[in-house]
């Protein structure tokens, strides 16, 4: 093989590689400029045609499909991931709905479709319906929801993908910092970022409805496209939001002290608020809160007060 040849295959790898960057990366200034590219799911029952059949197909595939069809209207039996009658009647009026050939197979290009679904059939939320008080988010990331709040008051309940197991959603308490709408394909229709310090973290639509109720993303919460789309209407910029599900996790090898960033600043947070001083929210940043819980802390324990972290204040927090 030619340098010139090798050279060209090098290059074109690097940039593969790039293009998978989709939501670790360290910022999203601009998500309509975001480069991205479909990523086809590894999972094989995913991929292939479902119909009905002898014996029925069965497996997480159709329970993603039954459960698709419900949240759009098309299927009202139980989600048991059987692949029978019943199932075959609602993909065949979802398919009638959309213009497809009314055949019973299920296959890519109706997933696809299923992203957003035919004419919403479900109630609409009109930003003129929300109760009053101030609108957050929650999502939990082991029910795989996101709730929207308007005071105490539930708005509305989303169904979510959330990160795999090695690119994780960040627990904390972040804001709505980015609003716009997305190019399409992996971020689907909507974006809205967040400001977590280490990377750039978002909630978005999808191209892959069928990775809906599963961890599939590289750390974004992915929702189907007309929920992002009506939750994109009902919050503003500066909205919060509560990531929960488990408390963060992490070795503190550094020292902190103020303008630090990062998970290790959460954890440091996290433990601080458990020994009641009051660190603000868990954002990652170690900002005045932050530094005026250290002192308090330090005070406490009797130890030198300089609003830093070192070796003696993590043994205090159990963090060492």
């Amino acid at each position: 093989m030619s340098k010139r040849r090798r050279l060209h295959q090098a290059l074109a790898c690097l940039a593969a590689a790039a293009a998978v960057a989709l939501c670790g990366a360290a910022s999203i200034a601009a998500p309509q400029r975001i480069p991205y590219r479909v990523i086809t799911p590894r999972c094989g029952e995913t991929n292939r045609r479902l119909y009905l059949a002898r014996p029925p197909f069965k497996g997480h595939d159709v329970t993603e499909l039954q459960e698709r069809l419900r949240t759009l209207g098309f299927f009202s039996g139980k989600a048991d991931g059987v692949f029978g009658a019943s199932t075959d009647a609602a993909v065949r009026a979802f398919q009638r709905a959309v213009d497809l050939e009314p055949d019973g197979v299920v296959t890519p290009d109706m997933w696809l479709k299923m992203a957003t679904g035919p004419a919403r059939t479900l109630p609409v939320v009109a930003p003129t319906e929300v109760p009053e008080g101030e609108r957050r988010v929650v999502v939990d990331v082991t029910k795989l929801t996101l709730t929207l709040y308007a005071g105490d008051k539930v708005v509305k309940q989303y169904p979510i993908a959330i990160g795999k197991w090695h690119t994780p959603t960040p627990v904390g308490e972040f804001t709505i910092i980015e609003k716009d709408y997305a190019p399409g394909g992996a971020f689907g229709s909507r974006w809205m970022g967040l400001n977590v310090p280490w990377g750039g973290y978002g909630i978005h639509g999808t191209n892959r409805p069928w990775s809906i109720g599963s961890a599939a993303s590289a750390g974004c919460i992915r929702m189907f496209n007309e929920d992002v789309e009506e939750l994109f209407e009902l919050v503003p910029m500066k909205t919060r939001v509560f990531i929960i599900g488990y408390e963060p996790e992490g070795e503190i090898s550094r020292e902190l002290g103020p303008g630090a960033t990062g998970p290790d600043v959460q954890v440091l947070q996290y433990h601080l608020r458990r020994g009641a001083f009051d660190a603000g929210p868990l954002d990652g940043r170690f900002g005045e809160r932050v530094e005026a819980a250290v002192r308090e802390m330090q005070k406490f324990y009797g130890v030198a007060v300089t609003g830093r972290v070192g070796s003696n204040e993590l043994y205090l927090l159990g963090l060492k």
